[in-house]
């Protein structure tokens, strides 16, 4: 899967980002997909590359554009748990100054942008996330329903925004959610929530995993869960997203 670099234009200037597609000359169902906290980075790439070879284009925006290019932080080729609360200081002033109105003028960017390139197909895109990208990708697909067809969220605080934004969702949903995220109760709680929104979801927590299960460059990485997740996400996109 080939990577372009590219820059998508947005209200407060210029994100960095890259897409992965199938280039054989077709056009192509859209995909958004959001980073975890630590941004664009190889296991980004691989993850990317792996959903386009199952015929999509992926657009990965780099999140902080505001404060540099990616990675906005140095980081070692493996986040281990020694290492991973002085990344944490210095990521969690971007991530607050990441404000709401901020994420959504740059969901408006990013769809603008995935939507009118001459590799995407017409028609409805889809938008997943990875950890605090989970709520940025839940986020879009509430403000922008004629869109977004299906939505995933993968270890990621999905409800912080309260049930009043799950009302707005038209697209299907899954959440991934880790054991050391979720406890069973709050997980009924949530799921309570989308059934009173009528939303149509999966919800569930993975077995035997903590907080950034789906990322191979850290000691949270549980390939059993990652497979789970490709499990979960491939027949939400082929159910909702209309290839060829």
């Amino acid at each position: 899967m080939p990577i372009k670099m590219l820059h998508i234009p947005t209200a407060d200037g210029r994100a960095g980002a890259f897409a992965a597609f199938p280039d054989r000359g077709e056009r192509h169902p859209g995909v958004l997909m959001y980073a975890d906290g630590f941004g664009i980075r190889p296991v980004l790439r691989e993850m990317a590359r792996e959903l386009a070879g199952h015929g999509y284009y992926v657009l990965v925006p780099n999140l902080f554009y505001r404060h540099g290019r990616a990675p906005v932080i140095e980081l070692p080729e493996h986040i281990g748990e020694k290492v991973r609360p002085a990344l944490m200081a210095q990521l969690m002033p971007l991530i607050e100054a990441h404000t709401a109105e901020r994420a959504l003028r740059d969901a408006d960017a990013y769809l603008r942008f995935l939507t009118t390139q001459p590799e995407v197909a017409a028609g409805p895109v889809a938008v997943t996330g990875y950890c605090i990208g989970g709520l940025l990708a839940m986020r879009t697909a509430a403000a922008h329903p004629d869109q977004v067809a299906a939505v995933a969220g993968f270890h990621g605080p999905v409800g912080a925004d309260g049930p009043d934004s799950l009302s707005k969702l038209t697209a299907q949903v899954h959440l991934g959610h880790a054991e050391s995220d979720l406890t069973p109760e709050a997980l009924g709680e949530l799921n309570q929530a989308l059934d009173a929104a009528g939303v149509a979801y999966t919800s569930e927590i993975y077995p035997d995993t903590t907080h950034g299960f789906t990322m191979s460059d850290t000691d949270a990485f549980n390939p059993a869960a990652l497979q789970r997740h490709w499990d979960r996400l491939l027949p939400l996109l082929d159910r909702t997203l209309a290839k060829g």
